[in-house]
């Protein structure tokens, strides 16, 4: 009889944590076709001035002003071979006085630091891009290396205490065909979603569990 007991105790649990997985991945897939909504959005939309009260995810921006090449920090990333290198996220103050962060693109490991990925101008620079939401690292991520100056997330309060200046929750990735180094990130639809397979895989195996428990209890 105990063993009996058990034995329902462990289906009971097994089916309860595979449907609780399978009704996570819905969540997700949700989450992903709205994603891929806001990303089709914005590659659709046409450029608007920035500022930073704009919210709007993936929304097209233009902006005039003053790259700080002095404060510019390297965020750990592979280019879309896998490769290792990083991202070049340079500050940027708007002719409205306004900072934001611009994504100017990927570069490799060699040429960090190295003065050839920027340019000096002595007018204005115009810039336009897809204005993309900062999302909060996960937890296995590690912390940031300011004092080398290697990052693997956009922590607000990192980037104040690396470059003395407030930013929000947003960043630019550069949009610019012409540019070669650093390289313009592509921002395209085409991100992965097998969310409703594998919601489909657990629920399958809850349901699998519950047979055979039946199958087993009728046999007996």
């Amino acid at each position: 009889m105990k063993r009996a007991f058990l034995f329902q105790l462990f289906v009971i649990f097994f089916v309860t944590v595979f449907c609780a997985l399978g009704t996570w991945q819905l969540y997700r897939l949700q989450w992903k076709l709205e994603l891929i909504s806001e990303i089709t959005f914005g590659l659709d939309s046409k450029p608007i001035k920035y500022s930073n009260s704009i919210k709007k995810n993936y929304q097209r921006v233009s902006a005039k002003g003053k790259f700080n090449f002095d404060k510019q920090i390297y965020l750990y990333s592979l280019n879309e071979s896998g490769k290792p290198g990083y991202d070049v996220v340079t500050p940027f103050r708007t002719d409205k006085n306004q900072n934001v962060l611009i994504n100017r693109g990927w570069i490799k490991k060699e040429l960090k630091d190295s003065p050839s990925i920027n340019f000096k101008t002595e007018t204005d620079s115009e810039i336009i891009g897809l204005l993309r939401e900062i999302y909060k690292p996960s937890i296995f991520k590690p912390d940031n290396d300011i004092s080398n100056n290697i990052w693997f997330s956009l922590n607000l309060e990192d980037l104040k205490e690396a470059t003395g200046e407030q930013f929000n929750e947003f960043v630019i990735f550069l949009e610019d065909s012409k540019a070669k180094t650093p390289l313009p990130k592509k921002i395209s639809i085409d991100v992965p979603n097998n969310h409703l397979k594998y919601a489909i895989t657990w629920y399958a195996i809850s349901i699998s569990i519950i047979f055979y428990y039946l199958y087993f209890r009728r046999k007996k």
